[in-house]
């Protein structure tokens, strides 16, 4: 480990059986800065995190992000960076008795400050985080958590205000290659000792299909490798068809329950809004690939049709549910056809958020208190003695349009609906122009309109 020494206490204890070879992924395991591939945005040159790094001035921090990025590998370079000792556990395994018990151990290394690495930090209970509180609160431990799960959502809040929450991204196709063209090179922890042919569309087959997971992309590596006899030269001929026996094609991450969940479903909707139908789309397929329950993703495009489209089409609205009840009826995999035809058709229609807005601002009046009375002439008159109370009186049904907004509704003027420029809504923008000044004249105007 360099400069850190590497703990694992009772957590993992010894093996009598003979250990069996490291993988290529754990092999190539980053031991500094500069041989860590990926994640820029918190380790690029002034980031925040590397500052901390080389100044030796390291502070508690949780890593989020999907599987295979480095992680793990990033607790292991602070490690050394700092000279510091790495304690490794997992939430799974650990309990309230084994954090304290490092805790304590920690507080006899005296000079010397120890990193306790919490692999899949999101698993612990309240009873557990609240163990970690008072040894962060004094830095008698610097705690990295590691975790698939968005923090927000499985960590208390004062867990959280201790620690410095940092999101890793999937590793880019060039950086998952140049990780593999490390792994061929490297004759003392990768495949240099292998004489390795490797075809450009194997190689290519590698780099797309490990979504950015660098862990996937090194073991497909070093299965094909391994598991491919050489020819009489002695030269291993990866070819495409042996990546695709190695790495078959992956269906991008989805938990319908997560982090990816509310992210996919709010770029399909935001695709609609932005009048995209090839990206709605991509991350409808995404949402069906994932398992997703059809009946949401029709939810959300009724949704969108009366939100972002409202009476700029009021057609939207009506196709929406038609392909919600067509889902419902079909089941899966046939409701993804109405479905995507009202993603397309909405995702093409013109928007407009007037419907939204309006209801939004008399919402808002309602709940700042500002509330019209009942006009009389507008009150039930479905009772015996009503018109003796004088409900109802003034009353007159409308012959028109324009006759029915001589009269008053509310005890105040409110414009809330503003109609906007596209689609239906210009049909009724100049409806309403025709009518302009055709409302109660004798009502306090409250400057809107």
């Amino acid at each position: 480990m360099g400069a850190s020494d590497t703990i694992a206490g009772s957590l993992f204890p010894a093996s009598s059986v003979e250990a069996v070879p490291a993988g290529l992924a754990r092999r190539l395991r980053p031991t500094c800065l500069n041989e860590y591939v990926g994640q820029k945005q918190i380790l690029g040159p002034g980031k925040l995190l590397r500052r901390a790094i080389e100044s030796d001035r390291l502070f508690s921090v949780i890593l989020y992000g999907p599987p295979g990025i480095g992680k793990s590998s990033l607790g292991n370079v602070i490690a050394n960076a700092t000279g510091s000792t790495l304690v490794s556990m997992n939430a799974v395994e650990a309990g309230v008795a084994d954090l304290r018990r490092e805790v304590a151990q920690a507080a006899l290394r005296r000079g010397r400050r120890t990193i306790l690495f919490i692999d899949e930090v999101h698993r612990f209970n309240k009873a557990q985080q609240d163990v970690l509180l008072a040894p962060l609160e004094d830095d008698q431990v610097v705690m990295i958590g590691a975790t698939v799960e968005n923090p927000f959502f499985y960590l208390n809040k004062a867990l959280l205000s201790r620690v410095q929450v940092f999101e890793l991204a999937p590793l880019s196709e060039d950086e998952i290659q140049e990780v593999l063209n490390r792994a061929l090179k490297d004759r003392e922890r990768g495949l240099g000792e292998y004489a390795v042919e490797m075809a450009d569309d194997a190689l290519l087959h590698f780099v797309l299909n490990s979504l950015g997971d660098a862990r996937k992309a090194l073991g497909a590596l070093e299965l094909a490798v391994l598991s491919t006899a050489p020819d009489r030269n002695g030269v291993i001929r990866v070819t495409g068809d042996v990546a695709l026996e190695c790495l078959r094609t992956r269906v991008a991450r989805y938990d319908r329950d997560g982090d990816s969940h509310y992210d996919i479903a709010s770029a399909f909707i935001k695709s609609i809004r932005g009048s995209q139908p090839d990206a709605a789309l991509h991350w409808m397929a995404r949402m069906i690939a994932g398992g997703e329950d059809p009946r949401f993703i029709a939810r959300r495009l009724v949704i969108s049709a009366a939100e972002d489209i409202g009476l700029a089409d009021p057609a939207a609205l009506g196709i929406a549910v038609s392909a919600a009840r067509a889902a419902e009826m079909l089941g899966s995999p046939e409701s993804a056809y109405p479905l995507a035809e009202a993603a397309i058709y909405l995702a093409t229609a013109p928007k407009s958020r007037t419907c939204a807005d309006a209801i939004a601002a008399a919402t808002g009046d309602v709940e700042e208190g500002r509330i019209s009375g009942v006009p009389e002439h507008l009150k039930s008159t479905g009772y015996r003695g009503a018109g003796r109370l004088g409900r109802g009186e003034g009353y007159s049904m409308p012959a028109s349009e324009a006759e029915g907004r001589k009269q008053a509704y509310m005890d105040f003027n409110r414009v809330y609906y503003r109609p906007g420029e596209n689609g239906y809504e210009r049909e009724v923008q100049e409806r309403l122009a025709s009518w302009d000044g055709v409302r109660p004249q004798d009502l306090p105007d409250d400057g809107r309109d």
